[in-house]
């Protein structure tokens, strides 16, 4: 059983920046793929990033290319979410997911990002 915990959340300002981190425990971090989602008031939850378990390849949804970089440390069991040039568009409660090759899925509990005009 894997456990996340999401932090870094918070207020700032359009065009500010933020970086999430989410520390995992309780499993073999390097053996599971990871990614942030998103889901703001009223609307779906959505793909933001995902990355590899070795962190040799990564994906970014188009509206968050060219801001926002996932990577992973293996060796500190976390993984990151760098977020710049914030718009109040991309408020919403961040999560991360832990995935694995036998299809096991664990979720944090989420940390709320919000982006003022």
């Amino acid at each position: 059983q894997v456990q996340l915990l999401e932090s870094g959340g918070g207020l700032v300002q359009t065009g500010g920046s933020l970086r999430l981190s989410c520390a995992a425990s309780g499993g073999t971090f390097s053996s599971y793929a990871m990614g942030w989602f998103r889901q703001a008031p009223g609307k779906e939850r959505e793909l933001v990033a995902g990355i590899t378990w070795s962190g040799a390849h990564s994906y970014h949804a188009d509206f968050v290319k060219g801001r926002f970089t996932i990577a992973r440390d293996n060796a500190k069991n976390t993984v990151y979410l760098q977020m710049t040039s914030l718009k109040p568009e991309d408020t919403a409660v961040y999560y991360c997911k832990a995935g694995s090759v036998t299809g096991n899925s664990y979720w944090g509990q989420g940390t709320q990002v919000t982006v003022s005009s």
